[in-house]
């Protein structure tokens, strides 16, 4: 009987062995994560129980447990790296077949869908127009180029010294400075992606208080007729809080473009002229430049004519039992019957981990602790071969006798 107890204790430090060899030779692998060894120990039972002082009959493996704690988190020069801090796997499909995965390891593909090294397509959220659906897709990014946008709204903030003087020289002339006392300028678009210039001059107006009158021309043409801009006592703006301007922006399309100027928030204060703030929605065509993925997993595009556009979101799965995941290598793992259904969401969102765009999760192997695991198992290993030696030197006494 001693031969078996010391047969299943190599047994089992030989499977300690294997378990903690496993874990060194992956502590360079990123996203993964270290298992454990759990024994348990072996009683022989009769039909009535095994009495009240039983001999035990060795060890048995009862169990390799994973152990999914954080991974340190190392920063690379790729911007599709993805790291998870947190609770949460990539969910990764390959033609169909899905796994889960805590290697952040991603780029693109020929046919633009995100892809891990080894190919498999990662999941998420689709956007059309800037817009995320709610069905969980491969994710694709798409490389065409941007439509241009026309200006259809001009936000704008400027102060006009209160100090000023109505211009000595009259009547206006744009192309005479001395006829006006300020002007800016705010670069517009038409629907083909066509830039052009409004220009605003500013005029003191003497006749009405803390009035001045604004003249605007677009691309150095002809003035429009001039607006009375009011103030009051304070010096925020009255009048007008919106202007409406109509040009030809679309290079004689059928109807004009139409956009409008916001100067609500302008002042008149005892201070130089100066444009605090201005912002327009209308852009040029632009080229992909380059894709940027936030905390959220949400998948931006950035465009050469300043722009960005959401391309998709990543989402993260989670199980009730992430020790009952089945390991399939390539550091992936699939679900079964005790981890449960995957519950999807994206990342941040209730107890799942954020992303980190450019970085990947380490294996939370520590070294140390696996080399003393070592000495530890092959003293294991060592001691119940004694054990088996020790019996076979009894038994040989026994056989000599005589």
């Amino acid at each position: 009987m001693s031969f078996n107890i010391g047969l299943s204790g190599m047994r089992a430090a030989s499977k300690d062995l294997n378990v903690t060899g496993n874990n060194i030779a992956n502590a360079g692998t990123a996203g993964f994560k270290q298992s454990r060894a759990e024994f348990a120990d072996v009683y022989a039972a009769s039909m009535m129980g095994t009495g009240k002082n039983p001999v035990g009959s060795g060890v048995l493996l009862s169990n390799v447990s994973q152990q999914f704690n954080q991974g340190n988190i190392n920063y690379t020069q790729n911007a599709l790296d993805l790291a998870i801090n947190g609770n949460g796997f990539f969910e990764v499909s390959n033609n169909g077949a899905l796994s889960y995965t805590r290697a952040g390891y991603f780029g693109t593909n020929k046919e633009g869908f995100l892809v891990d090294n080894f190919g498999y397509n990662l999941r998420g959220y689709s956007a059309t127009d800037g817009v995320l659906g709610k069905d969980v897709q491969n994710l694709k990014i798409q490389a065409t180029s941007q439509e241009p946008k026309a200006t259809t709204k001009i936000e704008q903030s400027f102060n006009l010294n209160s100090s000023d003087s109505p211009p000595g020289v009259t009547p206006f002339n744009h192309l005479d400075p001395s006829t006006y006392n300020s002007s800016t300028t705010t670069r517009v678009y038409d629907s083909l992606g066509n830039s052009h210039t409004l220009n605003q001059y500013f005029i003191k107006d003497s006749s009405v208080a803390n009035g001045w009158n604004m003249v605007s021309s677009l691309d150095g043409g002809a003035p429009t007729a001039g607006i009375s801009v009011t103030f009051d006592s304070s010096g925020r703006s009255i009048s007008p809080s919106e202007v409406n301007y109509s040009w030809d922006l679309n290079n004689g399309a059928i109807s004009p473009a139409v956009f409008t100027l916001d100067m609500r928030s302008s002042t008149q204060y005892a201070s130089a002229f100066a444009t605090n703030s201005v912002s327009q929605d209308g852009y040029t065509t632009g080229d992909l430049a380059g894709l940027e993925i936030g905390d959220d997993g949400k998948i931006f595009a950035r465009y050469t004519n300043g722009q960005s556009k959401v391309q998709g979101q990543v989402v993260l799965a989670n199980f009730a039992n992430v020790q009952g995941l089945t390991p399939v290598g390539k550091t992936q793992w699939v679900q079964s019957l005790d981890s449960g259904e995957p519950v999807r969401n994206p990342p941040g969102t209730g107890t799942l981990g954020a992303l980190q765009s450019g970085a990947l999760e380490d294996s939370n192997v520590e070294l140390s602790d696996q080399l003393v695991n070592l000495i530890v198992a092959q003293r294991n290993y060592q001691a119940n071969a004694k054990t088996i030696e020790t019996e076979s030197a009894i038994t040989q006494t026994i056989i000599n006798l005589r």
